[in-house]
């Protein structure tokens, strides 16, 4: 490790006269300020204590790879750019911003304009422009560069506010040069000092002798990247006060020293640095994961550890295996040996909603519990989503008398203290306050999150560098990848092939993928130009790939590396199969309400999936005045934050797996769930009843019948339910060609429903007496349902035909609304990163507006529900249960005159509800948003009450129902939200 300032004279001992004034950082609370030498030597020690201390090695090699010198260089050039990085902070532009110190400098000879005498051309030269012009005229005048040499290293200089220079906004600037250096005779001293800092900055931070052979060096674009994020991150933490003090606050001490006391303060967790893990299979996942006794490391699991030591180096790895095969428990322990092979300092795992991200991030944590290469030392640990501060796992990690530090924060947020750092007893698992916010947060070391904090990587936006440095240091593990539509998918194949330009391996999961779907996975991180170096006539369309797709065959694991061809295996199943009867079931909910009648006649549990929420609720409310209130459980997604939190912990307990902790009802009882039932929940039922949907989809859902072995033969289920059915409803099957529910239509579109009725048919056939086994049936209707050319009647040839023409564009119009902030692809090598984010969307985020950035749903309005008191006081609902420490969330106090304690705050903004479609319309959105903000608490607004500042709140009555533009909201904590247009 080279430490910070050994053997180095300092900076401010190669400086003398005009230089020293120029100043580079001020505040004007406290008129403290740094000279600008200081601030760059500040950055340039951060960026040396975070290539060593912090950078995962596989980032460092990366840069490495680039440069003659090996990392030996690629940590001399991350130094030396953010030493020089504010070097356009000494021009005129930038000084005359703070008068005093302008004049401090003007009486040194550095003339300027007053800002206002300057006028509208200052703009045209902000600093970072600036600071780009100024390192290529200093390379190619004193360094002997060519120009275009010049640019791919000078860009990170530019881009260190976030968005890399146009190419207009380097011409606009090329005739100003009064802005760089003034008018008269002042220019030459501007030159000078100009000059004098770069000169100092080249002999300070050891680069000297390295210019010369770095000028023949095309750096590719995401070592550009990366070096760019370093740089920003550089600079974030040496412009933090509290770290860098500014003068004259800071008793006199030497550079060095400065910087050491600033490193201890910050305490920034190290990159994980894992070692591959020896041995058979069965005693890695005996020591990773709490198996059952005598329980065997399932085939899919073993042959997905095998495959990754098989591998040349780390990859993709796409697995594909059943529900219930321990897909997850494969993929963390492929991700360990990735990480150990890779050099990757952490593991992202995206999956495709806040519900099961809320459920995988306790797994993550045991996970990391058992990880021998973390004992002792402390990791970063995130939720990453927007309610990440609301979960309890999260919130645990955070515990402190501030639970303000839970919040999300900006980069630039100046409240930040040292030394915040939130440790979970017994283990040495952080998660870190300065290591928080939405430009910050992914750089944490082991991340839990949605897929959209993955696809923000392929959004043209504000501080893109900092998400790829993110996501280059880590495994990222992809799930349930068959979820997202062909909007999403725009956006997933662009990260995979940027991706595979940094040498990221990543495990993708699915049970149910089809064949196109998974080539277009692995072409996207392994085509050429992706950096991944594979071919494509002896790669991606290799004869042994097209044969393995082509045969069907399930499980299937497929892996790339750079520069080889795919590598399949197919693993047997574990043999937890099962057969299951499909049948008809016309769409009539006194049809449906006769056969559960019949069906649970002796007991036992259905599932009837609905494929929208207002089919969830017609159909518990029919089947309330049937059977009671007390044998159906609605669920869906329009309940408050907590109580569909409470609804799945809910169904865990009563239709979970068999063990301690299950009550499963003993007599007959019938949950009625829109689509949350497909994901994230371990929950088994005796009879399903589904919409008829995507036949992937409804594979999905068949994974919740039967799930788990209930007594011998499920014995311990009713006699008439031990052979586990399926009733297909949704649709109108008395017609030639049957017809789904207008419902259903406008959720998944005509086509794909006919496709998967078609392929369902044997099956639905009663007299043809074939049910549809599982697993080995997976495989064959998913690939029936998306092949091109695909068995299908013939008198349905016409509809389907009309179907996919209006399919097809639907599909065409979601790609190209997708590309429109898409990220390009990467260049060629030495192709500087100007215009990078050109025409983007500025800054993304974790908020609904954001998430609609990268999934193709409109806008909707998100509230706080809380409730008024007859006489105007307004409370948390009074329904809500306890917190884990037993204190009463419910009719908890919201005083209108003074922030509320942030105990009744927190259960308050844990009530949030997203509201539905209705006023996702432009003009009602903003009848409901006016409405919502008559509403106002001035007093909840202090960043003191971090949870409710902000929010737009929704009162609710004694009777649990308000009007909202035009409509009238009635709420319940079984029924949810419901919606009539009054």
């Amino acid at each position: 490790m080279v430490v910070e300032g050994e053997g180095r004279l300092g900076l401010r001992s190669r400086l003398d006269g005009p230089v020293l004034a120029l100043w580079g950082k001020h505040d004007r609370d406290s008129d403290g300020w740094l000279p600008l030498w200081q601030h760059m030597e500040d950055s340039a020690a951060v960026a040396g204590m975070l290539w060593d201390r912090w950078l995962p090695w596989s980032v460092r090699r990366l840069i490495g790879e680039a440069l003659p010198g090996g990392e030996a260089d690629g940590r001399l050039l991350a130094v030396w750019l953010a030493g020089v990085h504010d070097i356009g902070k000494a021009t005129p532009a930038f000084a005359c911003q703070v008068e005093q110190l302008a004049d401090r400098m003007r009486r040194e000879g550095l003339q300027m304009r007053t800002q206002g005498a300057m006028g509208p051309d200052r703009r045209l030269a902000p600093h970072g422009l600036a600071g780009q012009v100024l390192l290529g005229e200093w390379l190619e005048e004193h360094c002997g560069w060519a120009a275009g040499q010049c640019e791919q290293f000078t860009v990170a200089v530019g881009g260190h506010h976030g968005v890399p220079p146009e190419h207009a906004q380097i011409s606009a600037l090329d005739n100003r040069g009064h802005l760089l250096r003034g008018t008269g005779t002042s220019r030459a001293v501007w030159r000078r000092v100009q000059r004098e800092l770069l000169e100092a900055c080249a002999d300070e931070f050891g680069v000297r002798e390295r210019l010369g052979q770095w000028r023949v060096v095309r750096l590719p674009q995401p070592v550009q990247v990366l070096l760019t994020a370093l740089v920003i991150v550089s600079d974030w933490i040496a412009s933090n006060p509290e770290l860098f003090p500014y003068y004259p606050l800071e008793a006199p001490r030497s550079s060095a020293e400065r910087a050491a006391a600033a490193w201890r303060g910050l305490d920034l967790p190290a990159a994980w640095r894992p070692t591959e893990p020896a041995g058979p299979v069965q005693e890695l996942f005996a020591s990773r994961f709490a198996l059952p006794k005598g329980a065997k490391v399932r085939p899919v699991q073993e042959a997905a550890v095998e495959l990754a030591r098989s591998m040349g180096a780390p990859g993709l790895m796409v697995i594909e295996a059943p529900m219930g095969e321990g897909k997850t428990e494969a993929a963390l322990a492929v991700a360990e040996i990735f990480a150990a092979r890779s050099g990757a300092g952490g593991v992202f795992f995206a999956l495709p909603t806040m519900a099961t991200g809320n459920a995988m991030f306790p797994r993550l944590l045991k996970w990391l519990k058992k990880l021998p290469s973390l004992e002792g030392r402390p990791h970063s640990v995130l939720l990453a989503h927007s309610k990440a501060a609301l979960n309890d796992d999260f919130a645990d990690l955070m515990r402190s008398a501030r639970s303000v530090a839970a919040v999300d924060m900006d980069a630039e947020r100046k409240d930040w203290r040292p030394s915040h750092a939130y440790r979970e007893a017994g283990a040495e698992l952080v998660a870190h306050a300065w290591l928080r916010g939405r430009k910050k947060a992914m750089l944490s070391s082991f991340v839990v999150g949605t897929v959209d904090q993955l696809l923000f990587a392929g959004l043209k936006s504000k501080h893109l560098a900092l998400r790829h440095l993110a996501v280059a240091g880590k495994v990222v593990v992809i799930d349930e990848a068959h979820a997202y539509d062909t909007y999403m998918n725009v956006y997933l194949d662009r990260v995979l092939s940027w991706l595979g330009a940094y040498q990221v391996p990543v495990v993708i999961l699915s049970a149910t993928l089809p064949a196109a779907r998974r080539r277009e996975l692995v072409e996207a991180y392994a085509r050429p130009g992706a950096g991944a170096g594979v071919g494509a006539g002896d790669a991606v369309e290799g004869e042994a790939f097209e044969a393995i797709a082509a045969a069907g065959e399930y499980p299937l694991l497929t892996a790339v590396t750079a520069g080889g061809a795919p590598a399949m295996r197919c693993p047997a199943a574990s043999g937890r199969g099962a057969s299951v009867r499909l049948e008809r079931l016309d769409d009539d909910l006194a049809v449906l309400a006769d056969r559960l009648g019949e069906e649970l006649a002796d007991g036992g549990c259905a599932l009837v999936v609905r494929n929208t929420v207002k089919r969830v609720v017609d159909t518990a409310r029919v089947l309330r005045e049937r059977f009671g209130d007390a044998d159906v459980t609605v669920a869906h997604a329009r309940f408050l934050d907590l109580d569909r939190a409470a609804n799945d912990k809910e169904l865990l307990r009563r239709f979970g797996p068999p063990g301690e902790g299950t009550d499963r009802p003993g007599r007959r009882h019938i949950v009625v769930a829109s689509q949350v039932a497909e994901q994230s929940l371990d929950v088994d039922f005796d009879l399903l009843v589904t919409d008829l949907c995507p036949v992937d989809l409804l594979l999905q859902r068949m994974g919740r019948l039967h799930r788990h072995q209930r007594g011998a033969d499920q014995q311990g289920r009713p006699e008439r339910l031990r052979e586990p059915r399926c009733l297909v409803t949704g649709a109108d099957w008395s017609k030639a060609v049957p017809v789904p529910v207008r419902g259903s239509v406008a959720v998944y579109k005509l086509y794909p429903l006919l496709r998967s009725a078609a392929v369902l048919l044997p099956h639905l056939d009663a007299a043809r007496d074939k049910p549809v086994r599982l697993p080995q049936d997976i495989s064959p209707l998913v690939q029936g349902a998306y092949a091109d050319e695909a068995a299908t009647p013939e008198e349905w040839a016409g509809a389907l035909r009309d179907a996919w023409t209006s399919y097809r564009v639907h599909r065409d119009r979601q790609a190209e609304k997708a590309a429109t902030f898409t990220l390009g692809d990467v260049c060629k090598d030495g192709e500087p990163l100007f215009g990078w984010v050109a025409a983007g969307v500025g800054d993304a985020d974790d908020t609904r507006a954001g998430q609609a950035q990268v999934r193709d749903s409109r806008e909707s309005l998100e509230v706080v529900v809380v409730q008024r008191r007859g006489d105007g006081t307004l409370t948390t609902v009074p329904w809500l249960g306890k917190d884990r420490r037993g204190r009463q969330l419910g009719g908890l106090d919201l005083p209108h005159d003074q922030v509320p304690v942030s105990f009744a705050a927190r259960a308050a903004a844990a009530s949030g509800l997203r509201l539905p479609r209705e006023f996702s319309d432009a003009d009602v959105m903003d009848r409901a948003i006016g409405e919502l903000e008559e509403l106002y608490v001035p007093a909840w607004q202090s960043k003191d009450s971090p949870w409710l500042a902000g929010q737009l709140i929704l009162a609710l009555d004694e009777r649990c129902q308000t009007h909202l533009a035009g409509f009238l909201l009635r709420y319940s904590k079984t029924e949810g939200l419901e919606v009539i247009r009054a």
